[in-house]
This record gives structure tokens, C-alpha cells and sequence, in this order.
């Protein structure tokens, strides 16, 4: 059997902390998740209970808020429980194995700030995240480099890697 969900989305309010009585951190948020195409009458995207434990749940109720955009892998769970009107209640959540932060700290301000053309130090901050550019742009050349070659190409078990 297989339950496994990836989302990407942005959390529609802040993260809610609690501990259980043994002391393990949980946290609950909702993800906002846009659905690829639009029906219309129908939302725009679709609203996804996530619980997520221990270190996970205390780095994710620190370092996300309101807005923040966020990768989520893990696997369904059902539940049910009797409300307060005596009728039972059923539950869908996604429990997070791993909750990735997709953007930089400060990075809707930075956006957002770039996009009205406002100039502050967040900007500058900007560049501290952005990885550097070490891989080198090759030029594909479609030429045969064994054309000239007059025969069986010899390799010796020296030449091999392995």
C-alpha cells in the first residue's frame, strides 16, 4: 500500500505550537495548495489541514507565518471524533514527515518591495541567499570524436574508472 502526498503551498495562518503531557511539541497549519485548473463557481484552491511532531513542529511554528511558502511531504490520516453536539466528526489531515521552507525569512518582503520599486536592507539581503554560480555553460558539439579513428577503439582496464 502506498500513502504518500507532496504539497506546495502557503500557509493560510500562522502555526499553532502545543505540547502533548509527555512533553512531544505538535504543531497544526493550514495549507493553501492552487488547484491546476479553475472551474467556475469553484475555489481556486483547496485549504489542507497538516500536523507535523517534535523538532519538525517547533521549526515550523518559529520560522513560518501567515503567507509563508512551504513544500510538505507525508501521508494522509483519517480520524473521527464525537462533537460537542453529540454527532461524530470526521477528520482529514496530512501528517508532515518533512515540511520544507521555500523561500528566504524575509523573502515576501523583499518581493514585495522590489515590486514598488522601494529600496531598503532587505533587498540587500537578498543576494546572501542566492546560491553562486559555479557550474560551467558547456557548448554541445555533435561531433564524433572516434571519426578519425581506423578501426576498434583499444581501452585498457586503466582507462576505467572502476
Amino acid at each position: 500500500m502506498i500513502n504518500r502526498v507532496v504539497l506546495v503551498g502557503r500557509l493560510t495562518k500562522d502555526p499553532e505550537l502545543k505540547y502533548t503531557p509527555s512533553g512531544v511539541a505538535m504543531a497544526r497549519f493550514t495549507l493553501a495548495v492552487n488547484r491546476t485548473f479553475k472551474s467556475e463557481g469553484q475555489p481556486d484552491a483547496d485549504f489542507i489541514n497538516i500536523v507535523v511532531w517534535r523538532k519538525q513542529a517547533e521549526n515550523t511554528a518559529n520560522y513560518l507565518k501567515k503567507g509563508s511558502l512551504a513544500g510538505v511531504e507525508g501521508r494522509i490520516q483519517t480520524g473521527s471524533y464525537e462533537g460537542q453536539d453529540g454527532k461524530r466528526v470526521y477528520t482529514t489531515d496530512v501528517v508532515a514527515d518533512s515540511v520544507q521552507f521555500l523561500e528566504p525569512k524575509n523573502g515576501q518582503v523583499t518581493q514585495n518591495n522590489a515590486n514598488t520599486g522601494q529600496s531598503n536592507d532587505h533587498q540587500r539581503s537578498r543576494s546572501e541567499y542566492q546560491q553562486p554560480q559555479t557550474q560551467q555553460n558547456y557548448t554541445k558539439v555533435d561531433e564524433d570524436p572516434f571519426s578519425n579513428s581506423s578501426g576498434p577503439v583499444e581501452v585498457s582496464d586503466d582507462d576505467l574508472p572502476f
